[in-house]
Order: structure tokens, then sequence, then C-alpha cells
């Protein structure tokens, strides 16, 4: 990296920029990093660098910019997902298309100020979980060439693995999110299934994929969760989910018993496994012994039964009319789907859901479950000797997820002897997606492990790395709260949120069901907001902050009247903690409505 570039994650990156660093060295000095890379194959395209740099010299002109929460933030993209100006591939050429449009995750990502850097390579149709069926090559662990990089998000695993970017976004039906992560050394977070919207995603299995996000750290894959999340319209899977409420009480974390676990023959994972669980001893959690049976029983209905139909589905068209442009092993896997019935669909339903009904009432008894993300790893030799059989064995930990709606983060736990990363998989019921990543940079915190292959540390506390951690627990609930007025960005009032350790979560607009009013009198000038009768109202743009609870509670008890704190329906239908104002405020007010939100109604009244 060029001088005075700091470390990639989130947290360094937006500390640099708060003292003058420049979001074109940084964009400079990512292109440097690939490019100096060799012929590892992590990128099918790049966004051109001239462009990259007009988008950093735009974020670094505008002031406001600053205050979004990726400013200048360098991330990835797995190329089965949709990037405006950019192809499509799914590592299939004949298949390519140009997006008209990026997927809603994507726009999410830009919007808060991040820099697209490219696609990257995956196995082919997300099909596998070893990283090397794709036409563009092999991509090659970012620890050790030998060894397989994990799929299908293969590309931008490596990617974070090699300090490319600061994160990158992949796609996890089967494991996709957390098999690359566990084998490159970075953290893989895969959301609560609807959580995330996969507008813009080409399928794998519609009705179970996600969007990942990978990550050198737990705590950079929650910030871009935080963006990235929320619901989708366009979407049919999109759906609301009320965040995980764990009992407040010791937290208690399943292990499989002993002698369901598999290992493969590998020589070191059993021990680091049993490390690692001491660890979250050690941390204050209670270990409870569960019957991992019935997850594993799930887990096998992914690829030995129906729910191959739906890759099928997918692609049946262009799988019927170029079946010499798809590998032979994604083509024999996909191909298997014209075996199965509708009845054997239902069949599987069935079986599915009284699964499902065994496992629940578990979650009465632990937080979380923690298994190893993989049984081993196997080199790259190995696994083009027998495909189908390794990457069946890779999926063992990580096929029942979607499958039982289920939350994952996967976390790096420890090395073998030879450098070859080991890893553990948190996992929790859907929902759980923010309090598995805070129990997860705890255990990581532990480990003193750096990032990928590079030698910088986590963003997890880089002065405290390998220190003793306190014990796991309920962690301080975060508080959303909208602001329309004098509280935005950039104005006068900003402060009283700054100065509470306030965190600017996303820029978002209500539903079109409030009036805003320019308060008359008020020092400084501010806006009420009230919700319009009868729902006649107009969309108010707002920002979106979070705040722990404490500031939270000194920061309402300092509002003024006739402002109050009440609950605001966004945009998205989601319900969120905001400023509202009493009705008798608006006897003599101006309604400002028409202007859609504060900032541009002061704009209009400014002479210049």
């Amino acid at each position: 990296m060029p001088k005075n570039i700091p470390d990639l994650d989130i947290e360094s990156l937006l500390t640099a920029y708060r003292r003058g660093a420049s979001p074109v060295d940084v964009v400079v000095a990512v292109y440097q990093r690939i490019h100096a890379a060799g012929d590892n194959p992590v990128w099918i395209s790049l966004t051109p660098e001239a462009l990259a740099m007009d988008f950093a010299r735009a974020l670094a002109d505008d002031p406001r910019a600053r205050e979004l929460p990726l400013f200048g933030i360098p991330f990835a993209v797995k190329d089965n997902i949709d990037v405006a100006g950019l192809e499509t591939t799914a590592a299939c050429q004949s298949y390519a298309y140009s997006p008209g449009d990026s997927a809603t995750a994507v726009k999410r990502l830009l919007a808060a100020g991040a820099i697209c850097i490219g696609k990257t390579n995956l196995d082919q149709f997300a099909t596998g979980l070893v990283g090397s069926r794709s036409p563009y090559g092999a991509v090659r662990n970012a620890l050790h060439s030998a060894y397989v990089s994990g799929g299908s998000s293969s590309g931008s695993a490596v990617a974070v693995a090699l300090g490319q970017v600061s994160f990158a976004l992949g796609t996890d039906t089967a494991g996709s999110g957390r098999i690359p992560a566990a084998f490159n050394n970075i953290v893989g977070l895969k959301p609560s299934c609807g959580r995330v919207s996969t507008t813009g995603v080409i399928p794998a299995c519609r009705s179970l994929d996600c969007v990942s996000i990978f990550a050198g750290s737990c705590s950079d894959a929650e910030t871009v969760l935080k963006i990235i999340e929320g619901f989708d319209d366009k979407d049919p899977y999109s759906r609301h989910l009320p965040e995980h409420a764990s009992r407040a009480r010791q937290t208690v974390v399943g292990i499989p018993q002993e002698e369901q676990l598999q290992w493969f023959g590998d020589p070191e994972y059993p021990a680091l496994f049993k490390a690692a669980v001491e660890c979250l001893e050690r941390q204050g959690a209670r270990i409870a012994v569960i019957d991992f049976s019935p997850f594993l029983d799930a887990g096998r209905l992914l690829y030995d039964g129906p729910w191959v139909a739906e890759r099928y589905a997918a692609i049946r068209e262009f799988f019927h009319d170029h079946p010499q442009d798809l590998l032979p092993v994604t083509r024999n896997i996909i191909g298997g789907a014209e075996h199965y019935s509708a009845a054997d669909t239902f069949q599987a339903q069935y079986r599915l859901a009284a699964l499902k009904s065994k496992i629940a009432p578990l979650w009465r008894d632990i937080d979380a479950l923690c298994i190893p993300t993989a049984g081993t790893i196997y080199s790259s030799e190995s696994e083009q000797r027998e495909p189908l059989k390794l990457n069946s064995n890779l999926g063992l930990y990580t096929n029942f997820a979607n499958l039982l709606d289920l939350a994952a983060i996967a976390v790096p736990a420890a090395k073998r002897a030879d450098g070859l990363p080991f890893g553990i998989s948190l996992i929790g019921p859907a929902g759980s997606d923010h309090w598995l990543c805070r129990i997860g940079a705890d255990f990581h915190a532990s480990t003193g492990l750096p990032v990928g292959a590079t030698p910088s540390m986590p963003g997890y506390g880089k002065t405290a790395v390998g220190a003793a951690v306190g014990p796991i627990q309920l962690v301080p609930a975060r508080i959303e709260i909208a602001v329309v007025g004098a509280h935005l960005s950039g104005e006068p009032l900003n402060h009283q949120l700054t100065e509470r350790g306030a965190r600017l979560v996303r820029a978002a607009r209500t539903a079109p069901r409030y009036r805003l009013f320019a308060l008359p009198d008020s020092v400084p000038p501010k806006p009420g907001l009230l919700r319009a009768p009868d729902d006649a109202g107009s969309a108010v743009e707002l920002e979106v902050w979070e705040m722990d609870e404490g500031g939270f509670g000194s920061f309402v008890a300092a509002i003024p009247p006739p402002l109050c704190i009440g609950t605001l329906e966004l945009e998205d239908g989601s319900r969120v903690k905001g400023f509202l104002c009493e009705a008798h405020a608006i006897d003599n007010a101006r309604d400002i409505s028409s202007f859609g939100g504060w900032r541009a109604n002061l704009k209009a009244e400014s002479p210049c």
C-alpha cells in the first residue's frame, strides 16, 4: 500500500479518512495490490480503474459524503450478483449479460459510500464448495496454493484474505459463504433467509439463497449487514425479521455428541475444535452436548433430495440450449434434477417439516450451536480425483442451515501445524444474525489470528489482540433512532448523537403517511413530523442512527417539547424509533412536506 494508507478494515479506513486520507489513494493502492497478486484468478472483471477513481474523487469532494457509513470502503461482488456497468457471467461466458441495474444489496452499499472494485470468480452457477469449478480458472487458497479455496464464493473470500478489498459479497445456499471463509482464515456471515434481498442475484436454489458477507472481522461483517439488510418488495422471499431475543442468563452453546462429528481423516481438526470449545467455556459460556443427527438428516436432503431441481429450474432453458458450455461436473449435478418428481418434492418437504419440528425445542435450551465449519480441507489434487465425494464431505456442517431457516457465522479459530486454517461456525435461529456476530467477535478476539494471509489484525481492537476477553454475555442492545431535522448529519444538533457514540446506519424515507412542518420560533430551526390523518401524507427523508441503551436514554431525556420519540414506519415496511411532535405544535407551522425532507426545505430557503 502507498505510504500512510492503513489496513483495509472498515474502522481503520474511516479513522484514516477522518484524519485527512483520501479515497483516491486507497483506490490506487487496491489496484496496485490486485495487479501485484500474480495469476491467481480471483477476479472475472474489474471496474475500470479510471471509473473507480472518478467515484472516489466524487466522494472526496462531497463534504457530506464523509458522514456515510461506508465512505470510501472498497468491496468486491461475486459474479452471480448484478453490478450495473459490469457483465454478470456466473462463471459461464455464454450465459453472460449486461444488467441494467445493480442488485438491491449492491445499490445499498454504493449509497452508503462504498466503492465497487469488481466481480469475483466462483464455482460455475454457484454449484460447488471447492472453488475449482470455473472456466476462468481454479481460485487458489490464499494461505497455501496447493489447497482448495472453497466455493462457490471462492474469489470473494480470497480477495478479502489477500487484503485486496475490505469486504466482499458472496452467496450461500449450501455453505458457499462459510466454507471459503474457513479455508482462507476470514469471517463469513450467512444471514437469515430473507433478511437481505436477493433481487439481482442469479438463483441457485431460489427458496434458500442468501447474499453472504466476507470480512476480516465479525464487526465489519455486521456493519455491512446493517447496510444491506431490510425488506425489499421486489423480492418475493424478502421478509421482516424481528431481532432474536436471547434469554438474560449465561449463554448456552450446544455442540454435537463426539461420535456425530466426522473429520475425514484430518490429523489436527478434532483437537482444534476441542480447543475452540474450551475457549468458549473460558469466556463464560456453558456447553451443552446435543443430538446433532436431525441437522445432519436435514443436510442430506439438499443434494440427495429434490432441492437440486431448483438449480435446474433457475437455468432450465440455458441448460438445454447450451449443455456444452457447462463444466461436466456442474452439468451432471444440475442434470440430476430431472429424475425427481413432484411427489418426491412433497415427500421431502414432509420430511423436512418433521425435522424442523424435532429441532425447534432445542432453541429453548441453547442460545447457539457451535460446530466445525468443515471437517477437513483438501488439496486441489485430491479434489480433482474425487470431485463429488470430497465436495459432499465439505458440506456436512453447512448444507442444513438454510433448509432449517437458521443464521450462521463462520469464524477463524486456529491453524494446523502446516499453516492451514481451521474455523468454527456459530449457528442460531432466524433473526439471530447480529447476536451471533457479537458472540463471534468475542471468540475471534481471543485467537490473535491475522486477516486471511495478510499481517493485518482484524478490527476487533488492534491494541488488545490475543488479550483475554470477558465472559460471553448478552451484548447491550443497540437502539436505532430516526432523525429528520436538526440532528441530521452536518446539522447543528448532530453533535448530540455523536457525543453519545451514535453511528449513522443508513439514509431512508418514511412510508408515505407523514407530514413535515417547519416549527415556528424554534432555535435552532427544526421541523416537526406528524402522521397524517387517514394516512394521506408524503414520504419524508431521514437518517437512521444507532446507539447503546444508555446513550439512547440520555438522548431522549434531553428532548424538549413539543418534540417526542415515537415509532415511525419506513418506506420498506420496517419500524424504528424516531422524532415526532405534539399535534398542537403545528397550529401556526408551515407545511413543508412537498420538499420531501428538511434539507431540501433549507436549500429552498437559502438565498444562494
